[in-house]
């Protein structure tokens, strides 16, 4: 009886350990009182498919395959929107662009304007209006003023659409506040050495630090190092083609500094590095643009991209088919750095196996490049679109889109979307149809 009694004492105090380590599992890291730091990777302009671990048959992509081994990895993850102001704004803030109401990359052009680009952008029309679009993102939380609340010091470089960096609540930047980010393109392309200079200071302030890096990479201008355009040129099609391969892995170079960095520093082992593209670019052969089904459409090409989240010893690398999105990962950081996220963040925790095992459903929305009215994101909708298992439905919305039809694919077994399926599969559209209604019926 005494053995029992012993046994069971063991066995209660094993329970009450095991339960203490799960406790500490809820910390932001074991053993330190220093919550985990957070290098989010953003790419431009970068297509699914165009890594070697997504199966390119020339693109070469070292460090990302590295740290996509690293990682918990979705290789079915989406932006919500095919556009990039309005998709980085919502990496950043966690919502669909029409709560955060921030839908496309420019203000409204002014009405029966034949003004070139260029001259909009110097105009006071545009200038006006892309005031309203910045305090649209002031009025929301965003990942750095939220983590700025509990003793970050964040640094934003590259992309960054609104405004100075301070808008968006950052403690430390790089852009001053030109049209998609002045002195912050120059990370990457230039140098990485203010990121090493940030993260340097933090660490002598014994801060916590937030690093938002989303270069001008691979975006255009496709401009990469002649050693690396001189690797692709007898492999692509085209000169056109082989620069923008070129610019993927210049990309995947800057990345591997930046993990290396890291490591370098002993900082690995605490940092949370987490990565997404804004949107897809299918090159055009023949011109220095995107070709159709890309950047700006409907299509996996503009609106897939894998996304992985890294935190050693914390998250098992795994490479995962479950549906992820980019609006999960504010709600993810935030949970794991011991926060709860706003009452409108409608993505899931990616970390919690049981919440994305249980997943149904994505949902998006595409936008028109200008918006037609900044205060009301239905007025620029062109289309919505939900993807339930390998189905996916695209709705057009008839303000913008009174020619589009209903589109309906399997992903599986056409992933280029090329077999719209809508007709044969009549009930399966109105099923998908009612609850992507109910999600946002996108009515002006």
């Amino acid at each position: 009886m005494r053995t029992l009694k012993n046994l069971a004492g063991i066995v209660a105090l094993a329970c009450l350990a095991l339960a203490g380590v799960c406790a500490q599992a809820a910390d932001p890291k074991p053993g330190t009182s220093q919550p985990p730091n957070i290098v989010m990777i953003v790419s431009d302009d970068h297509a699914w498919t165009d890594y070697s671990f997504m199966g390119h048959p020339h693109i070469r992509t070292p460090h990302l395959d590295r740290l996509a081994s690293q990682s918990l990895t979705f290789t079915r993850g989406y932006v919500p929107s095919s556009l990039c102001c309005p998709s980085l704004a919502s990496i950043i803030t966690g919502l669909y662009p029409h709560q955060h109401k921030v839908t496309s990359n420019d203000p409204p052009l002014p009405a029966g304007t034949t003004m070139r680009p260029r001259d909009f952008y110097q105009s006071p029309a545009f200038l006006e209006g892309r005031e309203v679009m910045n305090r649209h993102i002031e009025a929301v939380p965003t990942l750095p003023r939220v983590l700025g609340e509990q003793g970050y010091l964040s640094f934003q470089t590259g992309k960054w659409w609104q405004g100075d960096f301070k808008r968006g609540g950052f403690t430390h930047g790089m852009t001053q506040g030109s049209r998609h980010g002045d002195e912050g393109l120059k990370i990457g392309r230039e140098s990485m050495r203010p990121i090493y200079d940030f993260i340097e200071g933090a660490q002598k302030e014994k801060k916590p630090f937030f690093v938002w890096y989303a270069p001008l990479l691979p975006h255009d201008p496709h401009t990469p190092p002649q050693r690396l355009l001189d690797k692709y040129r007898d492999k692509a099609p085209t000169l056109q083609v082989a620069k923008y391969w070129a610019m993927v892995e210049w990309f995947d170079e800057t990345c591997g500094e930046l993990m290396d960095y890291l490591s370098g520093h002993g900082l690995a082992e605490n940092t949370i590095v987490v990565y997404v593209a804004d949107n897809g670019w299918i090159q055009d052969p023949e011109r220095p643009r995107y070709a159709p089904k890309s950047k700006q459409s409907q299509y996996d090409g503009g609106l897939r991209t894998p996304i992985m989240v890294r935190w050693p010893g914390r998250v098992r690398p795994k490479m995962s088919k479950q549906l992820a999105m980019s609006i999960d990962l504010a709600p993810t950081l935030l949970r794991a750095v011991g926060l709860k996220p706003t009452p409108d963040m409608q993505g899931l925790n990616l970390l919690d196996n049981e919440a994305v095992g249980n997943r149904k459903r994505l949902f998006g929305e595409c936008f028109t490049h200008n918006a037609v009215d900044l205060n009301r994101p239905a007025s620029s909708l062109r289309w919505r679109w939900t993807i339930e298992d390998d189905w996916k439905l695209i709705i057009p919305a008839s303000q913008n889109e009174p020619d589009g039809k209903v589109e309906l694919y399997h992903l599986e077994k056409d992933p280029h979307e090329a077999t719209n399926l809508a007709e044969q599969e009549p009930g399966r559209v109105k099923r998908m149809t009612k609850r992507l209604d109910a999600w946002w019926p996108g009515k002006p």
